[in-house]
């Protein structure tokens, strides 16, 4: 997943990637527990896209605030 296709979405959007991600997460960590992981580096891709869709959505959150200071300075 790429950083430019998560910009595009919007936070609920964005929130719903975030769950399925962490859902994901936690059933590979089930996996690799039991032992029964094949690929281990998928455990460190879906951590860095976590971290992608956190970064974005702090980022979103940080440009709202910061359209709400710009705004409340003009009024």
């Amino acid at each position: 997943m790429k950083a430019e296709d998560l910009r595009t979405k919007n936070v609920d959007e964005l929130k719903q990637q975030m769950q399925e991600l962490l859902q994901e997460q936690f059933k590979m960590r089930m996996q690799h527990g039991a032992g029964q992981l094949v690929n281990t580096s998928e455990l460190r891709r879906v951590r860095k896209d976590i971290a992608r869709v956190q970064t974005i959505l702090r980022q979103q959150r940080a440009a709202a605030q910061a359209n709400d200071a710009v705004e409340g300075e003009v009024a």
